[in-house]
């Protein structure tokens, strides 16, 4: 029952990655990633809100694990950073591994707290 509960999440999340990702980099005229930031600090918000809430563990499969596991994305944010040292954005770089652990840390702290609190 756990594998089938990730699968459906993973089903939901990382179509909704993708999805996200091309819609926020079509409206940002950037080379910084933000559709991969935007969705790393929302599946962070997310994990940290579900474990503040005690979820139960089928929970925990479906939206932790399946959800926000296909939702975010540690390879993507990984090559992207790469691509940005090889086109010579090396200031971007930089602001992509700084904001996206500093922040994803923030975020899941902040939903953790506020699950805390329901």
């Amino acid at each position: 029952m756990t594998v089938l509960l990730v699968t459906l999440g993973a089903a939901v999340g990382a179509p909704l990655r993708y999805l996200t990702d091309r819609f926020v980099q079509r409206w940002h005229d950037t080379v910084f990633p933000l559709g991969t930031f935007a969705v790393n600090l929302t599946g962070s918000l997310l994990l940290g809100l579900l474990t503040g809430l005690a979820a139960p563990p089928r929970a925990a499969a479906l939206v932790g694990t399946g959800f926000c596991g296909a939702l975010t994305t540690y390879s993507t944010f990984g090559y992207e950073t790469v691509r940005l040292v090889e086109g010579g954005a090396r200031l971007f770089a930089a602001a992509n591994v700084v904001l996206t652990v500093l922040a994803g840390l923030a975020a899941a702290a902040g939903g953790y707290a506020l699950g805390a609190q329901l």
